[in-house]
């Protein structure tokens, strides 16, 4: 199967790892995948700021640069998520109105790509320890997953996942809001943060590196015993070569 890879502007810019490592679970999978260098943006920032003919130039770029036929598989809700139904406000009635529904049919989120399209739910991964699973807002609310992350880590050898009060609550990015309104972002994270550690939590996974990006952050500046890591790190960690998937 074929798939073409997008991976979001700040994956590709600070977290790239994260990009291989969604390589190397779909290549695991079977998949030929297939990266067009050219790619950027989706437009979600421009979008969520108000500035919709940026995004619309932005959205126009992305959609000359994916196919209309193959599956689009990205390592982030969030980013999806704008596709899926940001685009509609883009796009809806526009020249690239056929194209655009065509990609928004073909473009999926990584857990739900490989638990309902391949499925795929054991990958070998080994990871000790506690963890927490943090849904996303684009996740659970745009992109309708919400058992598929777990799901796969529940197959992880080592993971204890306990479950976290508020797990659906915004971790207090959201983008531009994090910027505008820092002191009640602080406080979201650290209302988060402390959830998971009532817990006894050693990780906090998500699907959303721009919701760790943010955790991370507060955990860092507070010195907090914790770790963030997206579901593609913690699927690809450890494998054993021994192992059937």
């Amino acid at each position: 199967m074929r798939v073409e890879l997008f991976v979001p502007c700040f994956v590709d810019q600070l977290y790239p790892e994260t990009a291989f490592n969604t390589i190397k679970l779909l290549e695991k999978s079977g998949c030929e995948v297939f990266y067009n260098s050219s790619q950027t943006c989706c437009g979600q920032p421009a979008y969520n700021a108000g500035y919709w003919e940026q995004a619309k130039e932005t959205g126009n770029k992305f959609l000359t640069d994916f196919s209309e036929t193959d599956y689009i598989v990205a390592p982030s809700a969030s980013c999806v998520g704008m596709v899926k139904s940001g685009y509609n406000d883009l796009f809806t009635n526009t020249t690239l109105h056929n194209k655009c529904r065509n990609i928004q049919a073909n473009i999926f989120e990584l857990s739900d790509f490989l638990v309902n399209v391949l499925k795929k739910d054991y990958f070998g991964a080994e990871l000790e320890g506690k963890a927490v699973y943090h849904d996303s807002c684009s996740g659970l609310r745009e992109c309708k997953i919400k058992e598929e992350p777990r799901l796969l880590l529940s197959k992880v050898h080592g993971l204890e996942m306990v479950k976290m009060k508020e797990t659906d609550m915004c971790c207090g990015f959201g983008g531009t809001f994090s910027v505008k309104f820092d002191a009640i972002s602080s406080a979201m994270a650290e209302q988060k943060v402390n959830n998971a550690l009532e817990q006894g939590a050693e990780y906090v996974i998500s699907t959303d590196l721009s919701c760790l990006m943010h955790l991370q952050g507060y955990i860092d500046k507070n010195e907090i015993p914790l770790k963030t890591m997206h579901l593609a790190d913690v699927l690809a960690n450890g494998w054993l070569e021994s192992s059937e998937y």
